[in-house]
C-alpha cells in the first residue's frame, strides 16, 4: 500500500475535506481587491479551528502584502510547521503564488508580460525565464505557480490581452509549453489557465458569457492546452470563470474530466480559479446552495477550492453526511491532491519546513534576515533585459530610426516618466504595491525618460506629459507641440496604465469600449504630427490600439507590450540602434478603432468584403516586424508536389542577411486550405523559426510538415485530414507571404485525435554563401 493509500484509508471525512481547500491569510487587509468579488467572499476564517484537520493549500503567502522575501520565507516556514504539528497526519500545505510576469513577490524580478513573450517568437528563451522564476519560488518554499495563460486572443478589447501570448494557437501553445517546462524543471507545479474559452467572452468583457461554437472551441481555443498537457509535463490546470453556451466551466464534466482526463490523459490536479466554485451560486445561478456548488464542481472534476474555503468546508461535509453527495467524489480528488504532495516531497518524514534560501541561517530573529534573499539578482535582470530587447517590435520606420545622434530630443506623453508604464497588472508593484501608498517599488525600474537620457548623453532631452493616460486633458497639448517644434525628433510615449477592475486601462477587469488610444492620447499624437518634427511613437501598452493617421505618418512606431523592469533601456536601445529589433507582432494592430472582434484567423467572410462598410483589416498584421538590416529570401521549395493524407512534406527556404549588421529574422510558415468541408482561415500559422543571421551570411530553414497540421473540425464534428490542395507559404507576417508552394493531399480522409502532430520539424543550418 502506498503512502497515499494509507492516508486515504486512515483519514476522517473532515481530514479529507481539509486537503481540498486553501486558506488566504491576510486577504481582508491586503489593501484592495486583487481577485474578483474578493470582499464579497470575505468570510472570517478561524485558522485555529481548521488546522487540527489539516490544510490543503496556502494562498499567496508572498503576494498578498509587501513583505521582505526572507521574512516572508520564515513566516511561511513557521506556518507550515504549525500546520504540520496541529494535525495528526502532519501533512504540510501546498503554497501557491502568481507568476504571470515573474514571481509575484516583493523585490522579485518583473519580467515582460506574456504578450511580450509571444512577440519574441523564442520559446527557448521563455523556457529559461520559467526556470528562473520557478527556482526563485522554490527557494522560498512555494510549490505551485498560477501561470501560464493559454487563452487565445479573440477580441483585443478584453482587458487581459496583456496576460495572453497572442492571437494564434500555435504561438500560444509553443511558447506556453516552453514556459511550463521551465517552471516544472525547477520543481514547481505550473498551472494552465483559464480552461477554457475565457478570452472569447461577449464584447471582450471580463468574466462574461462565451457563446462560441464547438468548432471554434476545438480548432482555436483548445489546441494550446492540448499541446501543453501532452508535451510540457504540467501538473495543474485552472478552470475558466466563463460559461460556454450556458454551461459554467467550473461545473462542466465534459471539459474538466471527459476531455482533460479521459481523452488527453491529464493526471494532475484541477484547481478552481479564485471563488469560481462559489460563483456557481453567486453569479451563474446554477446552484441553490454552497453545498450544491461544491458538489457540482467536484463532480465536474475540480479537486481544490481556491483561494480560501467557502463551499468545500462545512457545506460539503454536511452534504456527505446527509447523503446528498457521494463521498467517493471526495476520495477521488483527495488521491490526486495527495499524490501531488507526495511528488513534491511533502509526505516524506524527512521534509523540512525551512526552505532552501534559509537553510543554515539563524532563524531566531526575523528582522535580522531582512535583505538576505535577493529575488532580483543580476542574472535575472540580464535575462529580463534580453527578453525585453527581443520582444520589442519595430512596426514602422521611414528611415528616421535608428536615431543619428540628435542634438535635441523632445519626450512627450503620459508614459514617459512613469516606472509603472513598464509593468502589467500581475506584476507585484502594480498588483500589490500600488495599493499601499508610500511603499517603495522594491526593484529598480528605469523610466523611458531616464533610459533615453542615459542612451543619448550628448543630447538635450526635454519632457512634457501633454496629457494623462486616460484623463482626457488637452490643456497640456500646446506645450507639447511647442517642445516638439523646438526639437530634432519627438518620442511620443503612449499606451496604457495597468490595473485591476477598472483601476487601469489594461489588465483584469479593465476592458475597452473601443481600440482608440485611451483618453486624449490620439489628440496629442495628431497635434504633435502637425508640428512637423519627425515623431516616433513608443507604445507601452497591454493591447494593440488603432493609431489613426500615425499608422501612415509617424516617422517610426515601436511597440513594447509591458516590457518589464528592463523595458525602458531596451526601448532606448532600439531607438539608438544599439539593439537591432527582432520582435514580431503577436496580435494585429487594427486599422479602425471599432472593428472588433477581429483576428488574423479570418475566413473569407470575416475579411474585408464589398458588401459591408466595415473594414476589419489590420494596419499591421500578426507576425509583422522590421529590422535595421535587410534579409533576402529565396523561393520556398517543396520536396514533393503530392503527399498522402498520413504523410509529410519537406520545405526549404534560404534566408540571407544582405545588410551591414547582424540580425534576426522570423520565418513564418502559413497554411491556406482553398477548399474544405467548412470555411477555414485564409491563412493559419503552422510553423516558425527565429533565425540569427550574421551580416553577409545565409541560413537554410527546413520545415518538415506532417499532413496532420492541415487537420480541422469537419461537418460531422470530427477532426479530419482530407484530400485536396494546400498552399504552404513562407511569410514575413500573416499579411506578407513571400513565396508559396502548392501541395496536394491524396488518399482517404483520416480522423485524427489528440495524438496527432501539432508542430512541424524545424532545422536551421548555415548556407554555403550569401546573396549580396
Amino acid at each position: 500500500m502506498t503512502r497515499v493509500d494509507e492516508l486515504v484509508a486512515a483519514m476522517t471525512l473532515d481530514e479529507k475535506i481539509a486537503q481540498l481547500y486553501g486558506v488566504w491569510v491576510g486577504a481582508s487587509d491586503s489593501g484592495g481587491d486583487v481577485a474578483p468579488h474578493q470582499h464579497d467572499m470575505d468570510d472570517v476564517v478561524d485558522l485555529d479551528a481548521l488546522l487540527p484537520h489539516g490544510l490543503g493549500q496556502l494562498t499567496r503567502p508572498f503576494g498578498t502584502r509587501p513583505v521582505d522575501a526572507a521574512v516572508g520565507a520564515l513566516s511561511l516556514a513557521r506556518t507550515q510547521e504549525r500546520i504540520r504539528t496541529a494535525s495528526r497526519h502532519g501533512i504540510p500545505a501546498l503554497a501557491h503564488e502568481e507568476c504571470l510576469a515573474g514571481f509575484a513577490a516583493c523585490g522579485a524580478t518583473a519580467y515582460p508580460v506574456p504578450l511580450s513573450w509571444g512577440a519574441t517568437f523564442h520559446p527557448d528563451l521563455v523556457r529559461e525565464m520559467g526556470r528562473r522564476i520557478g527556482a526563485d519560488m522554490r527557494r522560498v518554499g512555494v510549490h505551485q505557480g498560477l501561470a501560464p495563460v493559454l487563452d487565445v486572443v479573440r477580441d483585443a478589447r478584453w482587458g487581459r490581452v496583456e496576460e495572453t501570448i497572442g492571437e494564434d494557437p500555435l504561438l500560444v501553445g509553443t511558447v506556453a509549453t516552453a514556459y511550463v517546462q521551465g517552471i516544472e524543471s525547477a520543481g514547481v507545479v505550473a498551472t494552465l489557465k483559464h480552461f477554457a474559452g475565457y478570452s472569447a467572452s461577449k464584447a471582450g468583457r471580463n468574466l462574461a458569457p462565451v457563446s462560441i461554437g464547438p468548432r471554434e472551441l476545438q480548432d482555436v481555443i483548445l489546441p494550446p492546452f492540448e499541446m501543453a498537457v501532452r508535451d510540457s509535463g504540467v501538473r495543474s490546470v485552472m478552470n475558466s470563470y466563463s460559461d460556454i453556451d450556458g454551461v459554467p466551466t467550473a461545473a462542466d464534466r465534459s471539459l474538466l474530466t471527459e476531455l482533460l482526463r479521459d481523452t488527453w490523459g491529464f493526471t494532475g490536479t484541477v484547481v478552481a480559479d479564485y471563488f469560481s466554485v462559489a460563483f456557481l451560486k453567486l453569479l451563474h445561478g446554477v446552484a441553490d446552495s454552497w453545498a450544491d456548488a461544491a458538489g457540482q464542481a467536484l463532480a465536474a472534476g475540480i479537486d481544490v477550492e481556491l483561494p480560501t474555503v467557502k463551499t468545500f468546508g462545512e457545506p460539503l461535509r454536511r452534504a456527505v453526511e446527509e447523503g446528498v453527495l457521494d463521498a467517493g467524489l471526495i476520495d477521488t480528488a483527495l488521491r490526486r491532491v495527495l499524490a501531488q504532495k507526495d511528488e513534491l516531497g511533502l509526505l516524506s518524514p524527512d521534509w523540512s519546513p525551512v526552505p532552501e534560501a534559509l537553510a543554515g541561517r539563524d532563524l531566531s530573529d526575523p528582522e535580522a534576515l531582512r535583505g538576505v534573499i535577493d529575488l532580483d539578482p543580476a542574472e535575472n535582470r540580464a535575462l529580463a533585459a534580453r527578453l525585453a530587447e527581443e520582444a520589442i517590435v519595430l512596426v514602422r520606420n521611414d528611415g528616421t530610426l535608428p536615431l543619428d545622434a540628435p542634438a535635441r530630443i523632445a519626450v512627450v506623453g503620459p508614459n514617459a516618466d512613469d516606472p509603472y508604464a513598464m509593468l502589467g497588472c500581475y506584476s507585484f508593484p502594480t498588483h500589490v504595491v500600488s495599493q499601499h501608498p508610500g511603499v517603495p517599488l522594491g526593484i529598480r525600474i528605469p523610466t523611458l525618460l531616464e533610459a533615453l537620457r542615459a542612451e543619448f548623453p550628448e543630447a538635450e532631452v526635454t519632457h512634457v506629459q501633454g496629457t494623462s493616460v486616460d484623463g482626457g486633458e488637452r490643456d497640456g497639448i500646446p506645450e507639447a507641440v511647442a517642445l516638439a517644434q523646438a526639437a530634432d525628433v519627438v518620442i511620443l510615449a503612449l499606451g496604457d496604465r495597468a490595473g485591476l477592475f477598472g483601476r487601469g486601462t489594461s489588465g483584469e477587469g479593465c476592458d475597452a469600449e473601443s481600440l482608440a488610444l485611451p483618453g486624449a492620447q490620439q489628440d496629442l499624437v495628431d497635434a504633435v504630427l502637425d508640428a512637423g518634427t519627425p515623431a516616433v511613437l513608443v507604445l507601452l501598452a497591454g493591447r494593440p490600439y488603432a493609431l489613426g493617421r500615425a499608422a501612415d505618418e509617424a516617422a517610426g512606431i515601436v511597440e513594447a507590450f509591458f516590457a518589464g523592469e528592463e523595458g525602458a533601456p531596451a526601448v532606448a536601445g532600439v531607438l539608438s540602434g544599439r539593439v537591432n529589433p527582432s520582435g514580431r507582432l503577436p496580435v494585429s494592430i487594427p486599422k479602425a478603432r471599432g472593428s472588433q472582434p477581429s483576428t488574423y484567423l479570418a475566413t473569407p467572410l470575416a475579411r474585408r468584403t464589398g458588401v459591408s462598410n466595415i473594414d476589419p483589416s489590420a494596419a499591421f498584421p500578426f507576425g509583422h516586424g522590421l529590422s535595421y538590416t535587410t534579409f533576402e529570401w529565396g523561393e520556398l521549395a517543396a520536396d514533393a508536389a503530392e503527399i498522402a493524407t498520413d504523410g509529410a512534406v519537406g520545405l526549404t527556404l534560404r534566408v540571407a542577411n544582405t545588410g551591414d549588421r547582424d540580425g534576426v529574422d522570423v520565418v513564418q510558415l502559413y497554411l491556406h486550405d482553398p477548399v474544405a468541408e467548412v470555411p477555414r482561415p485564409v491563412q493559419r500559422l503552422i510553423g516558425y523559426a527565429r533565425v540569427e543571421v550574421p551580416a553577409g551570411a545565409a541560413v537554410e530553414v527546413r520545415f518538415t510538415v506532417p499532413a496532420d497540421l492541415a487537420a480541422y473540425t469537419g461537418r460531422a464534428m470530427a477532426r479530419i485530414v482530407d484530400a485536396g490542395e494546400l498552399v504552404l507559404g513562407a511569410a514575413r507576417s500573416s499579411g506578407d507571404i513571400a513565396s508559396s508552394q502548392a501541395v496536394r493531399l491524396v488518399g482517404p480522409t483520416r480522423v485524427v485525435d489528440h495524438t496527432r502532430a501539432l508542430v512541424p520539424g524545424v532545422e536551421v543550418r548555415a548556407a554555403a554563401a550569401s546573396v549580396v
